[in-house]
Formats: C-alpha cells, sequence, structure tokens
C-alpha cells in the first residue's frame, strides 16, 4: 500500500477486478430475493453531464447496497438512441445518424465505466437497434389487431419550411425552434394508441403506489384528468337539425352561458366559413401557432362572430356563436358553452367583444361577489336560474342533469383530460410503423414473419421532410399474397421505445418480445430519473406494462414498485447549460480528484431528491476526506497491535465510548441509507467516526483492535459511495475476501447501551451545560447533580428555582425566576 493516496492507479485496479471477475453480471436464482435498481436510460448526446452523474451515483449506491443486504441484484444500462437531435446532427455534421449515436455510445460508455458503476453490461442495448424495436412492431400490430392502434387525422403542429411535425415543447413563441417559421395547425393522419382505454386504471392504481412520491402521483391524477359532468346539446336555430355538442362539468351555470365558442377546426366553423369570406380568413389565421393548452393560456385571446345562434336547452335563450382562437380541437368536443361570470378566460373574452355577463352563482354564507373586474369560479347557489335558484351547485348538477335527460338535450358522461396518445411522427430517424397500404386501398400491418421493418441507415439528410418517402426500396413492397403495395413512411415517437426498454433488460437476449425472465426480476424495485419525466414518460410506461400484461408478456400491473426523482445540478444559481457557459465537465474532475471524488461530493452535498448547489469548494473537501481517511487506514496497517483479538469484557470509559460511536454510526447508515435515501447524513456521520477514530491514540491491543472494528466498519459503510477507495483500502487490511463481496454490517446492541448517559441542562430552555450519570441514576441524583454543575451555577445564582423538568435519557430543564 502506498502512502499516498492516488485515484487513477487505485480506480483502475479495482474496475479491473470488477471486469476480470464479472462481478455485477447476473442471472435469475429462483430461491434468492432479486433487486431491481434502475435509472432512467442517457440519450447518447455525446458526452455525461453532472446531471447523468447525480442520477447513476445515487442508483449504484442504492444498488450496491442492495447487494451487500445479500440480494440478487440487477442494475443494467443502455441508450435511448432514436429522436430529432441525431438528425439535427446528421444535417449540420453531414454525418449518418447511425453513425453520430453509435459514436456518442462509445464514448459515453467509457465515461460510466470510469465512474465505477456496477453494471451487468451483458444486457446493454439501443433501441435503434432492430434486435430491440422489432418487438415493438410486433406489439403494435398485435394491438392493431385488438383495436387499441387506429388511424385518424388530428391537428398537429406544421413547420412549413422544415416541413415536419413538431412536438409542442419545439414550438416557441409560435415558431418553428429550428427554422424560425410561423407554425400551422394541420389536419394530418396519425397513428394512435388507445390509452384512454386504460384510464381508469391508470388513475385508480396510484391509490396503492405508495412507493412514489406524492407529487408525481398528484400531476398523473391532474393529467389524466377525470371528471364527472354533462354532455349538452345546443341546437343552432338557422341550420335545420345541427346540433353543438358540449361537455361541461358546471351545469349548475347553464342559466349564465351568454355565448358558444368553436375551436377554429371544429367542422360547423368550417361549414360555416365557406359561405363567410372574412370568417375564413380569421380560422386561416388562428391554424398558426401551437397545439398545446399552454400555448393557449398565452395566446391573445381572439374571436369572431358567426352570426348564427344556439339554443340554450335549459331556458331556450338565443346565444351567439362564435370561433375562438382558444378552444383547441383536440380537447373535448372542440366547443365550449362560455359562462363570463364564472371563468376567468371566457371572461377575458367577454370584457373584450362587449358580450354580456350574468352572474349565476352567489356564495353559499350569503356574502356578496362583485364580478365586474374578475369571474368567480367558486361553487355555490344558484341565482338567476329560474326554479333552481336556492340550490347548492351539486343539488343543481343533479336536478338540471335530470331534466337535460328527459328532454333528450343531455346525458351524464365521465369525461377525461387525457387523451390517446399519437404515436407516429413524420421524421426519419425511428422505429418503422409496421403497416403498408395495399392495392385496393386497406391499411394492414406488416405480417410477423415480416419483422423487423428495418429503418435505411445509409441516408443523407437536408433537415427538409422525412428521406424515407423518397426511398423506393423502402416504400415499395408486397402484402401477404404478393401483390404490389407500399409502406408507412411515419416512424414511432421515442416514447415508444423508453415505456418498454425496463421489461427488455430482463432478457434481451429472448427470441420474443418478453420471456418469462421478466416475472423473476419486473415490477422493478427502485426506479431513478428526473421530476421532468413524471408525466408522459412514466404514464406512457405505465400503460405499456399494461398492454404486456394484457396480451400475456408479464404477470404484475405496474412496472416500477418505488420511483425516486433526483433534483437538479445547479451552478452560479441556475441549471447547468452550455449555453450558460457554466457546466461542469465530470471527465476533468475525474483526471483531478478521481471518481470516487466526485460520487462522493454527489452523495453527500445534498439529499438525492433536492437542488444540488455545485461548489467548487466541497469538491476539494471530499477530496481531503478521502485523503484522510487513507492515511487513516496507512498508519493502523503498520500499527504492531492491528491484528489483536477484541475483548469487551473490560473495557475502559474511552473504548466503550469509540466502540459506542463505532456502532451507533452503522445504526444511523443503516436507517439513511436503507430506508431514508438522505445519504448525506450517512456521510456525515461516517465523518464524525472517522474523526473519532484519527484521535483515538489507545496503543494497546485491545485498543488497536477497536480500532481495527471502526476502520473495517468504516469501509464497509462507505463502500457503496465510494467503491474503488474503499476495494483498495480493504485490500490493504490482508482481508481473505473481496470488499464487493462483504455484507453489510450489523451494529452489536452491546455497544450501544452504556452505564452512564449524557444529559442537556437548559436553564429557562436555553442551553447551558452537559453532564454525565449513571444510566440507572435516581430522578433526585440527576436533579442534584444538574443544579450543581459550575456553569449552570452561574445562570441560577441567587435566582428562585421554580420547577425543575427531568426528560428522561435527554436533557433536565431548570425554570427560574427571571
Amino acid at each position: 500500500m502506498e502512502e499516498n493516496y492516488r485515484p487513477k492507479s487505485v480506480e483502475t485496479a479495482a474496475q479491473s477486478y470488477w471486469e476480470k471477475n464479472r462481478t455485477f453480471q447476473v442471472s435469475e436464482i429462483p430461491d434468492r430475493e432479486k433487486y431491481y435498481c434502475l435509472c432512467m436510460f442517457p440519450y447518447p448526446s455525446g458526452r455525461l453531464h453532472m446531471g447523468h452523474v447525480r442520477n447513476y451515483t445515487i442508483g449504484d449506491v442504492i444498488s450496491r447496497y442492495q447487494r451487500m443486504l445479500g440480494k440478487n441484484v440487477l442494475q443494467p444500462m443502455g441508450w435511448d438512441a432514436f429522436g430529432l437531435p441525431a438528425e439535427n446532427a446528421a444535417v449540420e455534421n453531414k454525418v449518418p445518424p447511425a453513425k453520430w449515436t453509435f459514436d456518442n455510445i462509445k464514448y459515453m460508455r467509457g465515461q460510466l465505466k470510469q465512474l465505477g458503476f456496477g453494471y451487468d453490461w451483458n444486457r446493454e442495448f439501443a433501441t435503434c437497434t432492430p434486435e430491440y424495436y422489432k418487438w415493438e412492431q410486433w406489439l403494435f400490430t398485435k394491438l392493431y389487431e385488438k383495436g387499441l392502434a387506429y388511424k385518424k387525422n388530428a391537428e398537429v403542429n406544421w413547420d412549413p419550411v422544415d416541413k415536419t411535425v413538431l412536438a409542442n415543447e419545439q414550438v416557441i413563441d409560435g415558431r418553428g425552434w429550428r427554422s424560425g417559421a410561423l407554425v400551422e395547425r394541420r389536419e394530418i393522419p396519425q397513428w394512435f394508441l388507445k390509452i384512454t382505454q386504460y384510464a381508469d386504471e391508470l388513475l385508480d392504481n396510484l391509490e396503492d403506489m405508495d412507493g412514489w412520491p406524492e407529487a408525481v402521483r398528484t400531476m398523473q391524477r391532474n393529467w389524466i384528468g377525470r371528471s364527472e359532468g354533462l354532455e349538452i346539446d345546443f341546437e343552432i336555430q338557422e341550420l335545420d337539425s345541427s346540433i353543438i355538442r358540449v361537455y361541461t362539468t358546471r351545469p349548475d351555470t347553464l342559466f349564465g352561458v351568454t355565448f358558444i365558442a368553436l375551436a377554429p377546426g371544429h367542422p360547423i366553423a368550417k361549414n360555416i366559413a365557406t359561405h363567410a369570406p372574412k370568417l375564413s380568413l380569421f380560422i386561416d389565421n388562428c391554424l398558426q401557432g401551437g397545439t398545446s393548452e399552454a400555448d393557449l393560456e398565452t395566446v391573445d385571446k381572439l374571436g369572431m362572430d358567426t352570426g348564427l345562434y344556439a339554443v340554450n336547452p335549459i331556458n331556450g335563450q338565443k346565444i351567439p356563436i362564435w370561433v375562438a382562437n382558444f378552444v383547441l380541437m383536440n380537447y373535448g368536443t372542440g366547443a365550449i358553452m362560455s359562462v363570463p361570470a364564472h371563468d376567468q378566460r371566457d371572461f377575458t373574452f367577454a370584457k373584450k367583444y362587449n358580450l354580456p355577463i350574468l352572474q349565476v352563482i352567489t356564495p353559499s354564507d350569503g356574502s356578496s361577489i362583485d364580478i365586474s373586474e374578475r369571474a368567480n369560479s367558486l361553487k355555490g347557489v344558484l341565482v338567476n336560474s329560474g326554479r333552481f335558484d336556492g340550490m347548492t351547485s351539486q343539488t343543481a348538477f343533479d336536478a338540471i342533469a335530470e331534466q337535460l335527460q328527459i328532454t333528450g338535450k343531455g346525458q351524464r358522461k365521465i369525461n377525461y383530460r387525457l387523451r390517446d396518445w399519437g404515436v407516429s411522427r413524420q421524421r426519419y430517424w425511428g422505429a418503422p410503423v409496421p403497416m403498408i397500404r395495399t392495392q385496393n386501398g386497406k391499411t394492414v400491418p406488416v405480417s410477423t414473419d415480416k419483422l423487423p421493418v428495418i429503418l435505411p441507415d445509409d441516408v443523407e439528410l437536408e433537415g427538409i421532410g422525412s428521406p424515407l418517402d423518397s426511398i423506393a426500396t423502402f416504400v415499395e413492397t408486397t402484402d401477404t399474397k404478393g401483390n404490389p403495395a407500399t409502406r408507412e413512411t411515419d416512424t414511432f415517437d421515442t416514447f415508444v421505445e423508453s415505456s418498454w426498454y425496463y421489461a427488455r433488460f430482463t432478457c434481451p437476449d429472448a427470441e420474443k418480445m418478453l420471456d418469462e425472465r421478466a416475472d423473476y426480476w419486473l415490477p422493478v424495485d427502485q426506479y431513478i430519473g428526473g421530476i421532468e419525466h413524471a408525466i408522459l414518460h412514466l404514464l406512457y410506461a405505465r400503460f405499456f406494462h399494461k398492454l404486456m400484461r394484457d396480451i400475456g408478456l408479464v404477470e404484475s400491473d405496474e412496472p416500477f414498485t418505488n420511483l425516486l426523482t433526483q433534483g437538479m445540478v445547479l451552478k452560479d444559481g441556475s441549471k447547468m447549460s452550455k449555453s450558460k457557459g457554466n457546466t461542469v465537465d465530470p471527465e476533468t474532475l475525474i483526471a483531478q480528484y478521481g471518481a470516487d471524488t466526485v460520487r462522493l461530493y454527489i452523495m453527500f452535498t445534498a439529499p438525492p431528491d433536492q437542488t444540488l448547489e455545485w461548489s467548487d469548494t466541497a469538491v476539494e473537501g471530499a477530496f481531503r476526506f478521502l485523503r484522510r481517511l487513507w492515511r487513516l487506514v496507512f498508519r493502523h496497517r503498520s500499527s504492531p497491535n492491528r491484528n489483536s483479538n477484541l475483548n469487551t469484557s473490560d473495557l475502559t470509559e474511552e473504548q466503550k465510548t469509540v466502540r459506542k460511536a463505532i456502532h451507533q454510526t452503522i445504526v444511523k447508515a443503516t436507517d439513511d441509507i436503507g430506508r431514508r435515501y438522505t445519504f448525506n447524513t450517512a456521510i456525515s456521520s461516517i465523518m464524525e467516526l472517522v474523526n473519532v477514530l484519527q484521535k483515538f491514540e489507545d496503543m494497546t491491543p485491545t485498543g488497536q483492535a477497536i480500532r481495527e472494528e471502526g476502520i473495517r466498519n468504516t469501509i464497509l459503510l462507505l463502500s457503496p459511495i465510494v467503491p474503488h477507495i474503499t476495494h483498495a483500502l480493504w485490500e490493504s487490511l490482508d482481508f481473505k475476501t473481496c470488499l464487493v463481496d462483504q455484507a453489510w454490517p450489523i451494529a452489536d446492541e452491546s455497544a450501544l447501551s452504556s452505564d452512564q448517559m449524557e444529559l442537556v441542562i437548559q436553564v429557562n430552555g436555553k442551553l447551558r451545560a452537559h453532564i454525565t450519570v449513571a444510566s440507572n441514576a435516581p430522578k433526585k441524583m440527576i436533579e442534584m447533580t444538574a443544579l450543581n454543575n459550575k456553569n449552570v451555577q452561574r445562570f441560577i445564582n441567587g435566582k428562585k428555582v421554580r420547577k425543575l423538568i427531568v426528560v428522561p435519557d435527554k436533557l433536565v430543564n431548570i425554570v427560574v425566576d427571571k
């Protein structure tokens, strides 16, 4: 063992040992408890950032800890390899997306290995390989046969310059994020999966998912958005037999409807526009801009009166029909009944266009409200509502629903904010949708024996549209009878790949989508990733798991038992970003301090679910601690009595105190790491123990045996966090078996008990002293010892003692006159 700590040689040696001995390769052992720990896999963008390092370090610490508990631990790694960034890089660098992707994977794999993560690399895969996406294509064809996959026209964000569909987040201020062109709303054919068919189960299962943060469960509940309301039909006075159907959760406000608002894409709006040039132009203008709800919250509310009227089915009143830019065709029915007095969006619109604002709800407590400046959306008691006046909102809901059902103009309906998942993209770098169009115009799935439909990887990208449309060898195919047919050129949304990768890791070499090994490992025991994936990725993965269950591939209902959402890494108060120039390169830090320093800093600076504010000084502090630990072991290693047997029958008070500190640290670290996931406090307690051991200069055989006990347990407790240096230190102490195969330490209860106890002494609630008394000391003796303490005497001298409060094993509070 060298006297000085040299991270590079220490880490190279440890990693070579793990690789040579295939330490982290696992297989199914039916009679052994399994533990599947998984971090959200990365997109191969080129280099790891500190967010990656934090995420994967947390997962590795948990995995190594669970391994020390004797469990059969699976921790895999792979690559979320399809997506638009590869296309952009291909255009900018004149390199095929496949080459760019696999070059990045190779580089990032090396970075992960530098950090010493205990992955089973035999299970590695990239989602852009045919061996992987073949099976999602296969599943899609089965879902199509079951009616769970379908194609329909849908409104999308269309970039007219790049000639591609944009996701909502790629529309910035109404313009394409890359081209800068004004985005248009277009209706084009899209492929969908019927996630809405699973809405109730996705919602109900959240109640039993206690291992998930409540904030994430709340976000998913809100996204699914189950609501009970009415579908109401408004007849159009000037158009015989035409109706506008709206959905509302507030039928109690029906008497306050002062206009109907249609989405620009609503069929009735389009029909009217064919005879109204101004309305047609207005609709065309509305079709520029994004299609998300967030876009519509910030857009200036614009509308145009159609000149037509609808009839309120509850009171027969004529209501003007408008077309408004804040109504989306993809949400609800594409039409809303507008109640300006009790909906702020409607209020703003009504004020702008001088439309009536009629109050029909008043507070239940009899107080008055002012709706001249702002809408009041709270429920209450009905007014200005005919025979329903005086009813509460809930009572009126039932009464109005009953009347509309009797007249055939409305019915109760449970609705969801959740919409079916649009899974097709008009881009190149993705898994091809496995469908073909036959000569007679029918769309049919590719037969199983023709899968996978392989994406050509030797294309040149120009950044405009998808090249698949112009590759004849890809587009031209045959149907099952050998007749000419054409392929679907849409590719899957990359969320499709990331929705089932966790399951494929259990059997990456299976000759079907999943085999029996999936049920051994699933569900994932601990899933780790950023809060930004709390809704879509996690919801889609839950949906996919249920699809795979219902097709007989897995038995469990949910994919992830426990979820940890780690906080961001900030520097100078903001998220690390190349554009802000505030990034920290993990490789530079590893070269300077070693991977263990980076891991220790990441785990020590903040709890995993909180933001980590980067500090170069703290990184240096982590490195100094590891050097201190190295020196402690180096000095102890040459101690003449270090191999003495520990006899605990006749210890000095100092020896008892040190042993108690050792085993208290085991108790605290076990709870902090195993239950609370507060790794920072566990590390803090271990650092305190190292300080105790450094100050412990007892050179007797018993003293050195206690020091050995403390060092051995310190190494064990730190090994999941800093596995390289602890590997070397353990080896230097000549222990027979390798550290990575050691069990987690168990505290000695006898060391935790003590003949004496330390109590805090307060005077009028303020700390004034500490006293040590016998563990079995009677209350009167404790009181006398506290009162006679010299420091306490300073604060009670000459004052009358009013009360003495003894809290067993903790403190004495002396209450005196002020």
